[in-house]
């Protein structure tokens, strides 16, 4: 018996983009296991998308993305081999959906669209600013309403694709918890990590604890770690920036005492699906998030978690785990209980599994 195939659209190349890896890139091996023979191909290749986020080399910018067009037009002549067509947030990185409107209203060809953020929202890197309107973010109505089933990793999310198409799922975002976050912090530390991981363009959302961290500086010793791709513009004497490497990653996590997610309140934040606080969470870290968007959804203050609106809560939370150890244990360990049982691949499989069930 053929193995009925699936094909993954999606903007980035195997194994580089957070939001590809935890949507459903982590459920390659679990699908092939159930007899899916599974393809992905990515808009960008690796030395494109290495490329495009670093300064300058506009020349190898703009050539890297014709040659990925080209790729993009070629794969519409395979289409007719794939059973089920999985497209993660765009089938291009830039310009109008031509290509969703070419496998639907052409090809006639059903897929599922699949996203994690409110990607309708101008959202960019300073790097390539000057480019930002090529992004076309008009165009995620459109790849909704052509969609025969659409994937959203939040209520909110769900909630605006629903204006577009009735044919909603919500899957959050997962945590492989068996293969990848499977350790879990030492709560009885030598030095108790405050600690933060992201991309510089979510950096700017620790501005409003500059002030927690100076006040508590005063009174505890402790360390802040950084996580990311480019060193904050910040600095602390107890500060440590760590850049930040797939091969490394979870060893970093595991340094953290207390993981952090500030947000601020608008749209984009909305839209999040809380990944910062699954990963900590998941590796048994008491974890402190803004009570916005899914955050509430995932954390129940003081039960799992604890929940800081304003700059006295923040202050109030980390001064309550920095000093006390039997709190960042209970909170821990209740907090890895709900990755486990709601936010892990293995909770939702077969609820993945149904996306390719017709």
């Amino acid at each position: 018996m053929q193995k009925k195939r699936i094909f993954f659209i999606a903007p980035y190349p195997h194994n580089s983009a957070p939001s590809q890896r935890f949507r459903f890139e982590q459920y390659f091996s679990f699908l092939e296991k159930e007899g899916f023979d599974v393809r992905l191909f990515p808009f960008l290749n690796q030395p494109t998308w290495k490329t495009l986020y670093s300064k300058g080399k506009v020349g190898s910018k703009i050539l890297g993305v014709v040659k990925s067009f080209f790729q993009r037009f070629s794969l519409l002549l395979k289409l007719h081999k794939a059973d089920y067509i999985f497209i993660h947030r765009e089938a291009s990185h830039l310009g109008p959906p031509i290509f969703e409107w070419l496998i639907a209203k052409v090809f006639r060809k059903k897929y599922i669209y699949d996203f994690d953020d409110a990607i309708w929202l101008p959202n960019y890197s300073e790097t390539n600013a000057r480019f930002h309107r090529l992004k076309a973010y008009w165009k995620v109505k459109y790849c909704m309403k052509w969609a025969y089933q659409i994937s959203a990793g939040n209520q909110f999310l769900a909630d605006y694709a629903r204006q577009y198409n009735p044919n909603v799922i919500i899957i959050p975002t997962t945590i492989d918890t068996e293969n990848y976050h499977s350790g879990n912090t030492d709560y009885t530390p030598e030095k108790l990590v405050i600690g933060w991981t992201g991309t510089h363009t979510t950096m700017r959302y620790l501005d409003e604890l500059i002030p927690v961290f100076e006040y508590l500086n005063t009174k505890y010793t402790y360390t802040i770690q950084i996580i990311s791709n480019e060193k904050p513009v910040f600095h602390f004497p107890n500060l440590e920036f760590i850049p930040w490497k797939k091969e490394t990653e979870i060893k970093d996590l595991l340094n953290f005492s207390i993981g952090i997610m500030p947000l601020v309140e608008d749209q984009w934040s909305a839209g999040k699906c809380g990944f910062k606080g699954l990963q900590y969470m998941s590796l048994g870290i008491p974890t402190v998030m803004s009570p916005i968007g899914v955050n509430t959804d995932i954390v129940q203050h003081n039960t799992n978690g604890l929940i800081a609106s304003s700059k006295e809560d923040w202050q109030s939370a980390l001064e309550l785990l920095l000093s006390d150890e039997e709190q960042r244990r209970r909170l821990g360990k209740r907090g890895k209980q709900t990755i486990e049982s709601r936010y892990s691949v293995n909770a939702q499989r077969e609820v993945y599994l149904s996306l390719f069930s017709e």
